[in-house]
């Protein structure tokens, strides 16, 4: 690929770039002609191809390739990209003979310099073509604003994560998108080598930030992350380590004929393991107004968005959503009090993003002010840190009462799902306690039932819940044996209905 001139750089003079520009007026960035982006819209976008053969790193060295994103109607402002190679970087220079495009482009209009929307890496060029072809294949995506994404262990894309999370879901305010402007691909040293690092210049109207990431390539993808963050003004909700995903429905809750699929999400569930040392899983929702739910906590362990549900039969869909990723949020180092706090959005449609998770700190963050981060991502199929107790495995709601009786008006039946852990090895004719508690409404009929399938340690707990009006409540549930804690603790909002 063609370059420019040669300049020295490194991450402390990144993070001092970042420091000095926090301190300017903030300028929107420019992009083409909007007129002319208008008409790479998703159909035209999807006939333009990066050419391969002018992949970074495609003859090596280190084993991933690198491939670019065109600019487009969704993704109008171009990243400015470079290589950089024991301290010198070289930008990498756009031109369209590195795609692959019909004759009559919108693209073949935009103006020398056009820039790239984004980059991906390819699966290894060492690999197996037969299996995994690196040309059409790969594991890791930047792609709008500052948004990133990798494949699990089950190779398929799912939830997003992004470089910092402004004001998302402030009444008063609208939410901030920053972007990566600037992106340097460090040159790989080790022609072994399983990961990548590359760097990243934050800039937005509230923050600027310098980013370093070590990006390993294994039986999923583990992010190593490092930011400076530097407050050009106060942000009410600074999200840290933000994670976007999908949730429309599942077994839980579903309006009758609403789709042909028994579910649809890319996550069903925010897992979370607190600095006490307790593990919560808390089902998502599809609410019917925004919803912002606030976990408080000191030095968390981790946190995350999970595909729990491995079932085909769950999904029946072709795109396989019983593959998608779990993404689990590792802090290195103490973050302090805060809370990780959940965003849920409704939606009537798989493909708007309707969920945000992250760590917010208790202090506002303000102008003048700057924050040192450092964290792990992990891309997996199932949380990296087992509890080892019986986890959730579903959450079922129907009507409350007896069969055979009729039915009472503002009463819902629950059924939870626990399995594995201490479950397994329970002595026959034990069954556990279900410690139950609410923010408001009572329980009746409730007992636990190991599930007649056949199968060590699944139990369900079963209670009904009666509330008058439509606030929602909040319920709280684990299993225990005397004095031992079985299960992780379910935690779930309930809106009436």
């Amino acid at each position: 690929m063609k370059t420019g001139a040669p300049e020295p750089f490194s991450f402390e003079a990144l993070i001092e770039r970042a420091r000095a520009t926090a301190s300017q007026p903030y300028i929107v960035p420019s992009a083409p002609p909007a007129e002319l982006l208008d008409k790479l819209d998703y159909e035209a976008l999807g006939k333009i191809h990066f050419r391969s053969e002018f992949a970074l790193f495609a003859q090596g060295p280190g084993q991933f390739p690198v491939t670019f994103f065109h600019p487009g109607k969704f993704f109008p402002r171009p990243v400015r990209f470079h290589v950089v190679e024991q301290g010198i970087a070289r930008e990498l220079l756009y031109d369209k003979a590195y795609f692959d495009m019909p004759a009559d482009s919108p693209a073949r209009q935009l103006p020398a310099g056009g820039g790239f929307a984004g980059f991906r890496v390819q699966e290894s060029r060492r690999g197996d073509p037969q299996k995994l072809d690196w040309r059409s294949n790969d594991w890791v995506a930047f792609l709008g604003a500052s948004y990133f994404r990798a494949i699990g262990e089950l190779y398929q894309y799912g939830l997003s994560a992004r470089g910092i999370a402004v004001d998302v879901a402030q009444a008063d305010r609208p939410e901030e998108f920053p972007d990566f402007t600037h992106i340097w691909l460090e040159t790989p040293s080790d022609d072994q080598a399983d990961a990548i690092t590359l760097y990243a210049l934050l800039y937005g109207p509230s923050l600027c930030g310098a980013y370093r990431f070590v990006i390993g390539r294994g039986a999923g993808v583990v992010m190593e992350i490092e930011a400076a963050l530097f407050m050009r003004r106060e942000v009410e909700r600074f999200g840290i380590a933000p994670l976007s995903s999908m949730y429309w429905f599942s077994e839980q809750a579903k309006k009758t004929a609403v789709d042909w699929r028994p579910e649809v999400h890319d996550s069903d569930g925010l897992a979370l393991w607190t600095g006490a040392g307790e593990h919560i899983w808390r089902p998502l929702n599809n609410p019917s107004r925004t919803m912002a739910s606030a976990f408080a906590d000191n030095n968390p362990r981790g946190f995350g968005l999970l595909q729990r549900d491995r079932d085909f039969s769950h999904y029946l869909d072709g795109v396989h959503y019983e593959r998608r990723p779990s993404v689990w949020v590792e802090p290195l180092g103490e973050w302090g009090e805060g809370a990780v706090q959940l965003v849920e959005i409704p939606t009537d449609d798989e493909i708007h993003d309707n969920i945000v998770a992250m760590w917010v700190p208790r202090a506002i963050a303000g102008p003048g002010s700057d924050y040192r981060l450092h964290y792990r991502l992990h891309w997996l199929a199932d949380e990296p840190y087992p509890s080892g107790m019986a986890r959730c495995v579903a959450t079922r709601l129907g009507n409350g009462g007896q069969p055979g009786q009729p039915r009472p008006q503002g009463v819902r039946k629950f059924m939870v799902e626990f399995m594995g852990g201490p479950l397994e090895t329970l002595p026959f004719g034990t069954s556990p306690e279900a410690v139950l508690s609410a923010s408001r409404g009572t329980f009746s009929y409730v007992f636990t039932e190991a599930i007649p399938d056949g199968v060590a340690g699944h139990w369900r707990a079963q209670f009904d819940l009666t509330v008058e009006g439509e606030d929602p409540v909040e319920i709280r549930l684990y299993l225990r044996l005397g004095e031992q804690t079985l299960s992780e603790t379910w935690l779930y909002q309930y809106h009436p209905f």
